[in-house]
């Protein structure tokens, strides 16, 4: 073969070879969230880490730092358009739908194997969503995805020293979210139960360990100093998510996890993992069934399993590949995948991905009730589904408290505060807020009360999410004046009443904890 025919060969492999394959779905995932980042609004949990971002610490009341520092961060390098937030998540999405491909390779697995575990990570909602707002979610499924890739390559490649950079995987998923530690839990219980116990009998991952509790001893630190709040917080979390029977978790696990990718990961666990052929990489079998049994017993939000999906993506795209490649069959592979891309494209738009007008995706969803019948939490869900209804209403409700700001005398002006039920209100306060020249928000909600009322005297306060009756118990005069109104947002911040108070009956740093609510 000539040079030049030979260069043209090795150039047509490298651009359709596996490793480009799984560059393109990866390459395709982020331009999909940067393409639609702007079309809607800000996400409720999005506007509080920003505020979070400014007010860095080595911890929060409901989250670790770490998504604090990336909205500091993004901020400082890009500003603080939607397209900037939604930037980094949207690479840690991406990233992600590339190491599933990187783990089947791991196990075996050719060019379709991999581009299939790649594609199947690629749509399910519960994996898609989180790349469309800043969220500690999105890097969280990034390090546990990364630390089960880096568990495979220990697990075939015998390589105990690797649990080092397991641990510095897990410490930095430590920072991100506490889910870490039912990885880290899964992951310890699931070695002890196959042969690779004898690991254990090495000091790596024991060093590995200690790598990982290094990164959260600040965070431990201030727990400590502030009375931990964050236990507090947990044992309230229950009462925002809806009670499922075990039957009924499964059934969230099969819908958000796209249905036409149930053959695919229930061959991984059933035919790989638990099989003979994939004996050597068992203990990932041993972790998804823990953390499936763990999270079913707590009554778990069910996306907290969807990092533990794509390994069992990539063995059953292996175990797939082989049972076409014995019987010579090769129509099933344009077949399946056809299924998994257009079971993507019609589920996306109107579950997670903010590509249609929001006129159309309310007449869509809300025929259905709004979230389809798979409820995140138990607040009340209108047209939209909550992961929509989240990103509207926020401007408006400050151009609402605006305008009570401003009728206010000017004697008043120079000494009011504006008090919010939640995190959301505060935070749209604190980010809108300035344009209209009003002074950032206080609110007794999760690390807001631990920022404190901000030296609010309490003389004079515009409230807006905060009960009648918590303000008519610290106020001698509680008067509605406006309402807050929205169409496209969660019904509990539609016809929110705008009440000015005044005539405080006691000092505001005597009534400040009447508003803690850790939630």
């Amino acid at each position: 073969m000539s040079e030049p025919v030979r260069g043209r060969s090795s150039r047509g492999l490298a651009l359709s070879g596996a490793t480009a394959v799984l560059l393109y779905l990866g390459l395709f995932k982020l331009l999909l969230h940067l393409f639609t980042a702007d079309n809607y609004g800000y996400f409720r949990d999005e506007l509080y880490y920003v505020t979070a971002g400014e007010r860095l610490d080595f911890g929060y009341v409901d989250f670790p730092p770490l998504v604090a520092l990336v909205a500091a961060l993004t901020r400082a390098l890009f500003g603080d358009s939607l397209l900037a937030l939604h930037l980094f998540p949207a690479l840690a999405g991406a990233a992600v739908v590339v190491l599933a491909g990187l783990i089947a390779r791991e196990l075996g697995g050719g060019r379709f194997a991999q581009g299939l575990a790649a594609l199947a990570t690629l749509i399910p909602p519960t994996l898609l969503v989180f790349g469309t707002w800043l969220s500690m979610d999105a890097f969280d499924q990034l390090f546990w995805v990364l630390g089960t890739y880096i568990l495979v390559v220990i697990l075939k490649r015998d390589q105990p020293r690797l649990w080092l950079v397991f641990g510095l995987v897990a410490g930095l998923g430590l920072l991100t979210k506490l889910t870490m530690l039912y990885f880290g839990l899964a992951v310890f219980v699931s070695v002890l139960l196959t042969r690779t116990r004898r690991h254990l009998l090495t000091v790596w991952p024991w060093l590995g360990g200690a790598i990982a509790s290094l990164f959260l001893l600040p965070y431990v630190f201030w727990q400590i100093s502030h009375g931990w709040p964050t236990l507090e917080f947990w044992s309230n979390y229950g009462e925002k998510i809806d009670e499922a029977s075990p039957l009924e978790f499964l059934v969230e696990q099969i819908v958000t996890m796209q249905p036409p990718t149930l053959p695919l990961w229930l061959a991984g666990l059933l035919y790989y993992l638990f099989s003979r052929d994939g004996r050597p990489y068992r203990t990932l079998g041993w972790i998804y069934v823990i953390l499936f049994v763990v999270f079913m017993i707590q009554n778990a939000r069910f996306y907290f399993l969807a990092p533990a999906y794509p390994m069992l993506f990539a063995a059953g795209a292996v175990v797939f590949e082989r049972f076409l490649a014995r019987r010579g069959w090769n129509w099933p592979k344009p077949a399946y995948v056809a299924v998994l891309a257009i079971s993507g494209i019609v589920v996306a738009p109107i579950t997670v991905l903010p590509v249609l007008p929001v006129e159309t995706l309310a007449r869509v969803t809300g025929a259905a009730g709004g979230d389809a019948g798979v409820q995140v939490e138990t607040r009340e869900v209108g047209q939209l589904p909550q992961n929509f209804a989240d990103r509207f209403g926020w401007e408006n409700m400050v151009a609402t408290i605006a305008g009570v700001y401003e009728g206010l005398p000017p004697g008043e002006r120079e000494s009011a505060c504006i008090l919010t039920g939640n995190y959301g209100e505060a935070g749209a306060v604190d980010f809108f807020g300035p344009e209209y020249g009003l002074p950032g928000a206080i609110s007794g909600h999760n690390s807001y009360f631990i920022w404190g009322p901000r030296g609010c005297s309490g003389e004079v306060v515009i409230s807006v999410g905060v009960p009648s009756e918590t303000l008519r118990g610290v106020f001698g005069e509680v008067r509605q004046v406006d309402t807050v109104r929205c169409r496209y947002c969660m019904p509990d911040e539609d016809n929110l009443p705008v009440y000015v108070c005044r005539e405080p009956k006691l000092s505001f740093e005597e009534a400040w904890p009447r508003f803690e609510h850790y939630d």
